[in-house]
């Protein structure tokens, strides 16, 4: 089974990931985080901030992968719909012929939180900014047919337990 974990930037995603990977489970780590740091190591073209589509073309050829890897339960942080997303943000065209033939099996949205969003070398964005991304990103899982489930806004244990505790 294939669980993706999507949601407003900022929104305790990828700390959640480490909860159910501290838990034992198989978790992928965020695309973007991921080629950030790849980005930083080599020449930087495809920074989000320096070329946004490049970025987003990379996330989704990365996402992909991720998907085709992946065995068994796994939890994902962010995925190709978040990709695709991304593209079509900067006007290309969506992926929807990989959107429909990569399927993750469950959907859970992190709602904003603005009390617990912050800023860092990653995440340069306002939370104005994070907002307007979130609402294209839970628009594009529910025109891909998707039935996300809200994240409450809890400890993240209990995130983590209401996580595992959907059947």
């Amino acid at each position: 089974m294939f669980v993706m974990i999507s949601g407003c930037s900022g929104g305790g995603k990828s700390t959640l990931l480490a909860e159910l990977a501290r838990r034992g489970y198989k978790v992928v780590e965020e695309p973007g985080r991921r080629i950030l740091a790849e980005e930083r190591a080599g020449d930087g073209s495809a920074l989000p901030w320096v070329d946004a589509m490049a970025f987003g073309r990379r996330a989704l050829a990365m996402s992909l992968s991720d998907y085709r890897a992946a065995q068994g339960l796994t939890f994902f942080d962010r995925g190709i719909v978040d990709a695709a997303v991304a593209i079509t943000a900067r006007g290309g065209e969506s992926p929807t012929d990989v959107i429909e033939a990569n399927r993750y099996d469950r959907l859970f949205l992190a709602p904003p939180w603005p009390e617990i969003y912050e800023n860092d070398a990653d995440r340069r964005h306002s939370l104005e900014t994070a907002l307007r991304d979130y609402e294209r990103v839970r628009l594009a899982y529910l025109n891909a047919g998707y039935r996300p489930i809200i994240l409450p806004r809890d400890t993240v244990s209990a995130r983590a337990d209401f996580v595992l505790s959907q059947d």
